[in-house]
């Protein structure tokens, strides 16, 4: 006996301890239904070491595989099980459902010019000439051969591997009642001149030798319609995605040896100079070498305003160049850059699947098996109660017809599809669809205080002097400073260049760590330093300015002094600046339901004052906490019975990101944080983790509303069905139209808009 692929592929393989599994990607091709994707998913997780996920919306699988497996071996499990399978090329087009869209008009427009004689000759006896049945089966029999063949292809082909889709229920109702038609008009006596069939939306028993060529008909109709409309859906579906995949620049002016060159995007390397000239896009991430612009980022963040940039500036490939002229040099290329990780991160998250949809899969995969048991009883029951064989066999079409669980399988994967491509045009990247279940649940947020409710950045606040002014204290400050690199030093002298332009050298510089810097400017030897340091050095400092210096560091500020000739004449007080949005988006996360909690490494006092000018409360302030103790306090919320979600943008904020049910991790933070979190917010405004809470729930809705009514419609029309009181063609004509709810609700999510305060400023990135 010749073994099958998943068994040779198991067989084949020895995956030792140092074994990594490895991730791909395949297009599956020839998928109609919710069974075909559960039963591909089925034939590859049997192979040892394989984990697999197929998504019907978007007819991709998602595979990870210890390195014995080949793609190769891979490709030939999912073809044994009666499908194709092949590596997704790059380009954005493989993304575009357009031709089988195409092909499906084609034998949509054929089969209903076909059917529609068909089905008014049979609705209106007026119309039934002499021999009128004749001529519906010769109208009718194109329709079911031709016009049902993918039906028909991937029932034969479901039958060969022993299996049962929901092309099966169609290709079995369509063939039965075309076949008891032409066996009731050549032999039953429907063929006799003369005689004249009405037609009822509730099937009519026992009236005689009648054919049911305008249901065969009538149904590949009404079902090539739905799958038709199903797949124009979700090609709309998709048009975020294929959005982020046409960012990218194809071609890119590099600068090699001083010459200039016109290069494949892709032949660009790591180091490489490049020009970006007004109203082009940046070809890959990098730093800003020469020149300044303006750059509209609104495509990669979803921020509309403008960002100015120069010098030193890192830039996003795919960000489009509004301004000058830039020189850039490329730091990320390919797979590393922004844009390629947010792509990856969206296709995994729609391919992934929520717990509701597992439930869903698991329903489907017997649900086809129990309706052709159902069908089976119907017609033998209502044989066995008398009834004519006519109307066991309406009765038993109806239910095979009906059944098919098309929007059951449509109903989460379409959805995810919208959300998540939504989202990525606002900025908002979720990493899996069961991160949609945690946001339902979350009821306390977790803040990082820095880089995620302030800037992450010092900031002067002010200068006190006593007999000197402003200017010359700020001046002779900002010029002793230039020569530190200290994030204090560097906050102090971009204060004193943005208000005093210029300043001048310094000379005979020096730090000493703790003690703080000096030198010469101007002929005035220039000292600055912690107030304490100084007046222990044995400088003089008025009384007004140590209290000055108390009540700025009560208030959370970091203290400089600056003295010269032996005498503290003046202080600077800097502080991590609060983001202008922080106030905003702890509004907006309490609307939510969410309590916000600050932890932060700083002292008490900077975590109150911080707290106050967002709207925390005191009592909801956990200061001088070290990383490890971040996830601590995330467990012991936990175990207070609170579902937490963590915000945050370290290093350091990592374990607690991985550790909470929900992490949101900003996008201008460090990679190990981004990885770390469920969501990412990709231009690291704090109101945009709200706006995604809400996405990820009212994406759940979504959900649940499309298996609420996919279940409903099977659940209350097979009864029905099976009772003998609904018509075949009206049943098949509700099932097509129910994928199309299904997936017609899902693109509801593409009006989802953020919150109000946003509204008007997403411009060009709200349009998919």
């Amino acid at each position: 006996m010749t073994a099958s692929a998943p068994e040779k592929v198991a067989a084949g393989q020895a995956a030792g301890p140092d074994a990594r599994p490895r991730s791909i990607e395949l297009d599956i091709g020839g998928m109609t239904c919710a069974s075909c994707a559960t039963r591909i998913e089925r034939k590859l997780n049997k192979v040892t070491g394989v984990r697999a996920s197929v998504n019907l919306a978007t007819e991709r699988a998602t595979v990870s595989h210890p390195a014995e497996v080949s793609v190769d071996q891979l490709v030939e499990v999912v073809r044994t099980a009666g499908y194709q399978a092949s590596a997704p090329k790059p380009e954005p087009e493989t993304l575009d459902p357009s031709a089988p869209a195409a092909a499906l008009r084609l034998r949509l427009l054929v089969s209903a010019a076909l059917a529609l004689p068909v089905l008014v000759i049979s609705m209106v006896p007026a119309a039934q000439f002499p021999y009128w049945q004749w001529v519906q089966l010769a109208l009718a029999t194109p329709v079911v051969a031709w016009g049902a063949w993918p039906f028909h292809r991937a029932a034969a082909r479901n039958l060969r591997h022993r299996a049962a889709t929901m092309d099966t229920l169609v290709s079995l109702g369509i063939t039965v009642a075309s076949l008891w038609s032409t066996y009731a008009l050549v032999f039953g006596g429907a063929g006799k001149p003369g005689l004249r069939q009405g037609f009822s939306l509730l099937p009519m028993p026992d009236a005689g030798p009648a054919t049911y060529f305008d249901v065969a008909a009538g149904v590949t109709a009404f079902l090539l319609l739905g799958r038709w409309l199903e797949a124009r859906s979700r090609r709309k579906a998709g048009a975020a995605l294929r959005a982020l995949l046409e960012l990218g620049a194809k071609e890119v002016a590099v600068r090699r040896n001083g010459v200039e060159t016109l290069i494949p995007v892709e032949a660009l390397a790591v180091g490489d100079e490049f020009l970006v000239r007004p109203g082009e896009k940046i070809a890959t991430d990098g730093m800003i070498e020469e020149g300044t612009s303006t750059l509209d980022r609104s495509m990669i963040t979803g921020e509309s305003v403008p960002e100015e940039v120069g010098p030193g500036i890192s830039v996003i490939g795919g960000t489009v160049n509004v301004g000058g002229l830039l020189l850039v040099r490329a730091a990320r290329i390919g797979a590393d850059t922004q844009l390629a990780q947010l792509t990856r991160l969206v296709t995994a998250a729609q391919t992934g699947k929520a717990a509701v949809q597992r439930l869903a899969d698991r329903i489907s995969a017997i649900f086809v098996p129990a309706v052709l048991i159902i069908a089976l009883g119907t017609a033998t029951g209502w044989l066995i109660s008398g009834r004519s064989a006519d109307f066991a066999i309406t009765a038993a079409v109806a239910v095979l017809v009906i059944a098919c669980p098309c929007a059951l399988g449509l109903a989460t994967p379409t959805a995810l599809l919208v959300g998540t491509g939504r989202g990525a045009q606002l900025g908002i990247l979720v990493k899996g669809p069961e991160v949609l279940e945690s946001t339902r649940r979350v009821d306390t947020v977790v803040l990082d205080k820095t880089g995620t409710v302030t800037t992450g950045a010092m900031k002067l606040f002010s200068v006190v002097g006593t007999t000197v002014s402003r200017t010359r204290l700020l001046r002779l400050a900002g010029a002793v400073e230039a020569g530190s690199e200290h994030p204090v030093a560097t906050a102090i002298v971009t204060a004193a260049r943005a208000e005093l332009g210029e300043l001048p050298p310094v000379g005979e510089f020096g730090a000493v760590a703790g003690l703080g810097v000096h030198g010469r400017v101007e002929g005035t030897v220039v000292r600055l330093g912690r107030p304490q340091v100084l007046v222990d050095a044995g400088l003089a400092m008025p009384a007004a300015l140590v209290r000055a210096g108390a009540d700025a560091e009560g208030a959370g500020q970091t203290v400089v002094a600056i003295a010269w000739d032996d005498r503290v004449h003046g202080i600077l007080a800097l502080a991590d600046a609060v983001k202008p949005t922080s106030a905003a988006a702890i509004r907006a996360l309490r609307e939510l339901g969410l309590r916000p909690i600050l932890l932060t490494g700083d002292n008490a006092s900077v975590a109150r004052t911080v707290a106050g000018q967002v709207g925390i409360d005191g009592a909801d302030v956990i200061s001088q906490v070290l990383p490890a103790e971040k996830v601590e306090v995330i467990r012991r919320l936990q175990d207070e019975g609170r579902v937490v979600a963590m915000i945050g943008d370290g290093v350091n904020d990592a374990p607690a990101l991985a550790a909470a049910d929900l992490g949101l991790a900003m996008g201008t933070g460090t990679d190990v944080a981004i990885e770390a979190g469920d969501l990412t917010l990709v231009r690291g405004d704090l109101r945009v983790a709200a706006d995604a809470i809400r996405l990820a729930r009212q994406t759940l809705r979504i959900i649940k509303g499309n298996l609420f009514w996919a279940f409903a419609y099977n659940v209350a029309v097979l009864p029905l069905a099976a009772l003998g009181v609904l018509n075949p063609m009206i049943g098949g004509a509700t099932m097509a139209f129910s994928s199309v709810f299904v997936v017609g609700n899902s693109l509801r999510l593409r009006r989802f808009q953020p919150s109000a305060r946003h509204r008007g400023r997403h411009v060009r990135s709200n349009k998919p």
